[in-house]
């Protein structure tokens, strides 16, 4: 791999770490994805020589094994790798420039219906050891609508269980204050006397304490991304629920079911946490989809032959 790339991709690395504050498994996907390019590439040329012919053979070679979504993602990779180069001065023009990104289908988002989710959310019975620390993931998920690695880095101070708030910290480091609801507040105190008993055991064993973590694992550490999502599609497994159930099918079922119950849009977008408005619209296409078959059950001459 060419070396002067290789310093380039550290450089962009550290830059999407400290400046732009994203968290270690976004820059991971990022240096991945141009990693792939330069081995791609196969070439010790200076990083300026990189033309857009080279690129848009790289395009053709992942479309053949990738879905589209995974094509226009490490494309995009390179274009804001290309535009960090550009403020740099290590290039003089964007190879990316004359090359179109890839047309996607429309991204439907899963979601459960509000039976499903009270079913998921009875699932953590007293068979469970941990049915306590799972009852309060299942019912904070729900509740908040946080991503699952927001609610992994959930810190215990973060909580204030007398005005119901929680100060989730998002992407870019962007905090925000969202409610948590009295089912959520009171699985979370059902389950701190387990979580202090796990902290205990860890200290007593000579390990390190992790910090203020709110959901610890059987040994005392904060409980990972991959630990929650197989929780989740376990419970729901258990619940009978036939879709392929993840926390962040909680997210889209915590924004969709506000707004089939009257929550306007913008409100919705501050509570997930979005930067861009557009990016909460895709929920609105499932809201009206509700709409209509309410009004078709509902209106007397929506049912007249």
């Amino acid at each position: 791999m060419n070396a002067l790339l290789a310093d380039y991709i550290v450089q962009f690395a550290d830059w999407l770490a400290v400046e732009k504050g994203y968290s270690v498994h976004t820059v991971t996907s990022y240096r991945r994805d141009l990693h792939e390019f330069a081995d791609h590439l196969g070439t010790e040329a200076p990083v300026a020589d990189i033309i857009p012919l080279q690129v848009r053979s790289f395009a053709y070679a992942i479309n053949g094994r990738n879905k589209s979504s995974s094509v226009a993602r490490k494309l995009s990779t390179l274009r804001t790798f290309f535009r960090f180069l550009m403020r740099e001065g290590a290039i003089t023009a964007d190879p990316m420039g004359a090359i179109a990104m890839p047309r996607q289908g429309k991204y439907m988002p899963i979601f459960l219906s509000v039976d499903e989710v009270f079913a998921l959310l009875e699932m953590p019975n007293s068979d469970d050891p941990f049915a306590a620390r799972d009852r309060a993931i299942l019912e904070m998920l729900y509740a908040t609508g946080m991503r699952v690695s927001e609610l992994a880095g959930l810190d215990l101070p973060a909580l204030d269980l007398t005005t119901g708030m929680v100060m989730v910290t998002g992407k870019g480091n962007k905090q925000r204050l969202t409610p948590m609801g009295n089912p959520a507040m009171e699985s979370i105190t059902a389950y701190l006397p387990q979580r202090e008993s796990l902290r205990r055991e860890r200290f007593k064993r000579g390990l390190d304490q992790d910090g203020e973590a709110l959901f610890l694992n059987t040994r005392g550490g904060r409980l990972t991304t991959r630990s929650i999502e197989r929780l989740v599609s376990l419970y729901a497994q258990r619940a009978g629920i036939a879709s392929r159930v993840t926390p962040h099918a909680l997210r889209h079922s915590f924004a969709t079911h506000l707004l089939e119950m009257g929550a306007d849009l913008r409100t919705v977008q501050e509570l997930l946490g979005h930067a861009s408005l557009s990016t909460t619209q895709k929920y609105t296409h499932l809201n009206f989809d509700h709409m209509s078959k309410v009004y078709d059950q509902s209106h007397p001459t929506a049912r007249r032959k």
